[in-house]
């Protein structure tokens, strides 16, 4: 049994300020706390209300995360618990009984980082899974389950992944992340929009504090969602490869400049708070310790030759919107200066794709990147928020992985509030073959309970042929990968507004190894009769298209 305390690296003391008593946030004007306490008295009541989480899975281990709190709604974001440090027991078994524990250790909840904690495990079996906890004196936290990747030389048969984005708490109910974690899949990756940054009421919930800027008001907002049951079931079922997108911080922010013109001045310490608060709260490396308004996400995780996860960050070095955002016919897209993940990290994507080695190919990213006209006429309107707004950009990242003949390259997306399946091609005005596929996964509830097709269709698809589904239903997709194919189930709740509605598979798509396209193998279509509400006009469709992807935060 490893009962090593787990000790924080020198990059973590050097960027994130633990190799003094105060911690510094850049740019923010705050100054906390971190010496340890000589006797932290442990608290009456259970502080892991919070729950736990795992992530970045490797062959020998993977990242435990939890934050402890008493009182999650506290204004001050530390979650009601004392100015002290806590050292919390961690322990990782074989089995869901822990009768067979493999690794322990201890590790110190600083009130400098909100109490989280992120323990980096190491030394276990690769391919395998197991179950890990916390302990505080007598309080015993839920337990989790965390898989191990397969070692880089082997072929798995199977790999279940599932993804999501999106998750409003005003909007409604998280269900889908509750049907989600019955499913028990090997891994989920969290595209972006985790939590939404705007105050005021929804339909369903209703968001604690005014709109969030400060530490204090993005650390309240992590623990009111973390306080969901089934995001923390989500969370407890599986690992997460987690990135974010805009609401983590502010709407449709790019780089260095916010949605408001006005707030520029002081962004970047509205950033750096947003940065810390992200990293206090997902189970992220040492690697992602946050330099203020800096934080290193971008990462590649392996499984096996099976699949290649690159996650990227596609918000911190982008950049600015062209034409000043919007759906626009614009000539400044198509400026080869301008990049949506930035130069650099176009140039990692690139490197990466010529070193694959395996079967799939994943981009883990935010924004839509195939192609999507809203204009039937000769004009090209697209949203200059998603890749036809950076098209060089897009054309360099597409062009990269057919020259470096990545075996099958698959685009992960979140962002739209609706399920979509969409082709690539790699010269969008004059289309040819298929070179990729894109899957992108509807919200959690950003959008409302929204409606289904039974066409199956959105009304772009008439002169957008890469356009194969749509739905605007919420939910997350579920896929199964093997070494001859990908299956993605775009798994759906009817309603979000009120709790505990089944899931059900809208469509079904094959990915065949070595085949570019999408091949649909099941089409089940909502009964207008059980949903209650019909299909609106193509109009109203495209207007809620728009809106929720130019002011989603509602």
């Amino acid at each position: 049994m490893d009962t090593t305390p787990q000790l924080p690296s020198r990059r973590t003391l050097l960027r994130g300020g633990l190799a003094t008593g105060t911690v510094a946030l850049a740019g923010a004007g705050v100054v906390l706390d971190s010496r340890p306490s000589a006797a932290a008295v442990v608290p009456a009541a259970n502080p892991f209300t919070l729950g736990v989480a795992s992530g970045d899975p490797e062959p020998d281990g993977f990242v435990l995360w939890t934050r402890l709190a008493l009182d999650p709604l506290a204004a001050d974001g530390l979650g009601g618990m004392p100015s002290a440090t806590y050292q919390l027991n961690w322990q990782v078994a074989s089995d869901d009984r822990f009768a067979d524990v493999v690794k322990a250790g201890s590790v110190a909840a600083q009130p400098g980082w909100a109490h989280s904690v992120h323990v980096e495990v190491h030394g276990l079996r690769p391919g395998r899974e197991y179950f890990y906890r916390f302990r505080l004196g007598r309080h015993l936290s839920e337990a989790g389950r965390a898989v191990t990747a397969p070692n880089p030389w082997e072929t798995p048969s199977a790999l279940a992944m599932a993804f999501v984005s999106c998750s409003n708490l005003p909007a409604g109910w998280f269900t889908a992340y509750g049907r989600l974690a019955e499913e028990r899949p090997d891994v989920i990756l969290h595209l972006g929009d985790y939590q939404y940054e705007g105050g005021g009421n929804g339909i369903g919930r209703n968001h604690a504090g005014p709109e969030t800027t400060t530490l204090a008001g993005y650390r309240q907002r992590y623990a009111q969602y973390k306080s969901d049951p089934d995001l923390q079931a989500a969370h407890a079922a599986a690992p997460w490869l987690a990135v974010w997108d805009d609401h983590e911080v502010d709407n449709n922010y790019a780089g260095d400049i916010p949605e408001k013109v006005a707030e520029t001045p002081t962004f970047l310490q509205r950033r750096a708070a947003a940065y810390r608060a992200y990293y206090e709260n997902m189970p992220l490396r040492r690697s992602s310790v946050p330099d203020g308004p800096n934080l290193d996400l971008y990462r590649r995780v392996r499984w096996g030759r099976l699949a290649n996860f690159h996650m990227l960050d596609t918000r911190q070095y982008r950049s600015d919107q062209a034409c000043g955002d919007g759906y626009k016919d614009c000539p400044a897209a198509d400026d080869p200066t301008r990049s949506l993940p930035g130069m650099e990290q176009e140039q990692w994507l690139l490197d990466g794709f010529r070193q694959s080695e395996a079967r799939w190919d994943l981009l883990g990213q935010q924004v839509f990147f195939g192609r999507r006209d809203n204009d039937a006429t000769a004009r090209t309107t697209v949203s200059m928020d998603a890749w036809d707004g950076y098209r060089a950009s897009r054309r360099r990242v597409t062009q990269g992985w057919v020259d470096a003949g990545v075996r099958n390259p698959v685009v992960l997306t979140g962002d739209v509030h609706a399920h979509w399946a969409s082709d690539l091609y790699l010269d969008w005005d004059q289309p040819g073959e298929v070179v990729g596929s894109e899957l992108i996964t509807s919200s959690i509830t950003s959008g409302g309970n929204g409606y289904d097709s039974p066409t199956g269709q959105h009304p772009w698809a008439a002169w957008n042929p890469n356009l194969r589904f749509w739905t605007n239903l919420r939910g997350y997709v579920s896929t199964s990968i093997t070494p001859s194919e990908l299956t993605a189930r775009f798994r759906c709740v009817p309603v979000v507004t009120t709790p505990g509605a089944e899931a059900f598979t809208r469509a079904e798509f094959v990915i065949d190894d070595g085949v570019r396209g999408l091949r649909q193998t099941a089409d089940n279509p909502l009964p207008t009769t059980t949903l209650r509400r019909s299909t609106p006009s193509d109009e109203q469709i495209i207007a809620d298209t728009i809106r929720e992807e130019t002011h989603g935060s509602a």
